[in-house]
């Protein structure tokens, strides 16, 4: 089985699939408006108001890659510092070292916890980027409002963004803050819970003078005619996407019992994923056999002999409860055949 053929649980993606009407949107696009150079601002306001925010305080992205990128286009320099904690998402990474600045890497700690006091320790007078993926990816773990609010007061020179790819899913956010902190940005996706991973819609918003500033260096056309003609179709059917979402969340704790069962070990996620250490290449191989695929993170920092697997739909999840516990059997895979720590939350 080549390429991603099979059940795609590997990229954190809807695994569903849109809103239908999504997809009857995309049925009525003519070529008039495919001509036309597309208009951000008119669905910039309907996503505004879906967030609570002004739209003065807001940028529609091409993805949450975009908003990074401008992130670091505008605020880093090089010689700059930019913080991140590994593992974690590469593009911060990557984003900020383009730029010419010093990335300091954070390592989590033993048990992947978000290293709040580490990183405090690691801003300096050069530090102008703090990136955190709230929650993690790819260990599903969260960071505390109260710590993430510290490192906001504790580096008021540097940008903050708090990457909230995987809100839907977890229910807390930081966006009522960023007036307390006009130095904060909180990002956003329709990759995920709304399955548009492939029109690459992003949300970046942040204080609207600093917001002013990161619009000077996006284009006006960042966002494309066919994503801001569906998009608004998507924001309506809210009754689909907290379906889907609900479904993984029931999901989610369906899996974490089976692993637990299995004696896999495995981090408590808040996101639409679990990371799990199953000790051996192998697992992810004797799964996509079985027409499921996970992702291998071995090679992430304290995530060595692991995988990550998405949640979709109820139905997903009882086909790769049963390719699981087929692999595990196979494989004679144990909690005592790993090298490595049990990861924090698991019970005995």
């Amino acid at each position: 089985m080549g390429g991603r053929e099979g059940l795609r649980l590997d990229f954190n993606e809807n695994a569903v699939g849109c809103s239908p009407r999504v997809l009857e949107c995309l049925l009525r696009l003519d070529r008039e408006q495919l001509t036309r150079y597309p208009e951000r601002e008119p669905v910039e306001a309907l996503v505004a108001d879906s967030l609570g925010v002004a739209p003065s305080e807001m940028l529609l992205t091409n993805g949450v890659d975009e908003a990074i990128h401008l992130l670091c286009e505008t605020y880093l320099d090089p010689g700059d510092e930019a913080l991140i904690v590994v593992p974690t998402y590469s593009m911060y990474r990557i984003y900020a070292a383009a730029t010419g600045a010093q990335v300091i890497q954070v390592p989590a700690g033993k048990d992947l916890r978000f290293p709040a006091e580490d990183l405090l320790r690691q801003i300096t007078p050069r530090t102008r980027l703090i990136a955190i993926a709230n929650p993690n990816n790819p260990t599903g773990a969260v960071a505390p409002q109260d710590q993430l609010l510290l490192i906001a007061h504790s580096a008021p020179a540097a940008a903050i963004l708090v990457d909230e790819a995987y809100f839907e899913f977890y229910g807390e956010t930081l966006l009522p803050n960023r007036r307390q902190f006009p130095h904060l940005f909180v990002a956003r996706t329709f990759s995920k819970a709304y399955g548009l991973a492939g029109l690459r819609f992003g949300v970046l918003a942040g204080d609207a003078e600093q917001m002013r500033a990161v619009r000077r260096v996006a284009s006006p056309y960042n966002v494309n005619a066919v994503a801001l003609a569906c998009l608004p179709d998507a924001l309506a059917d809210q009754a689909y996407v907290w379906k889907y979402v609900g479904e993984v969340l029931q999901g989610r704790r369906q899996l974490e019992r089976a692993l637990k069962a299995s004696g896999i070990p495995f981090w408590p996620s808040q996101a639409n994923f679990v990371l799990a250490r199953v000790g051996t290449p192998e697992f992810a191989h004797q799964m996509r056999k079985r027409g499921i695929l996970v992702r291998d993170r071995s090679t992430d920092h304290g995530c060595e002999g692991c995988v990550r697997i998405t949640l979709g739909s109820l139905a997903h999840t009882n086909r790769l409860i049963a390719a699981l516990q087929e692999t595990v059997q196979e494989l004679a895979i144990t909690q005592g055949a790993s090298a490595q720590a049990t990861p924090p939350g698991v019970q005995e």
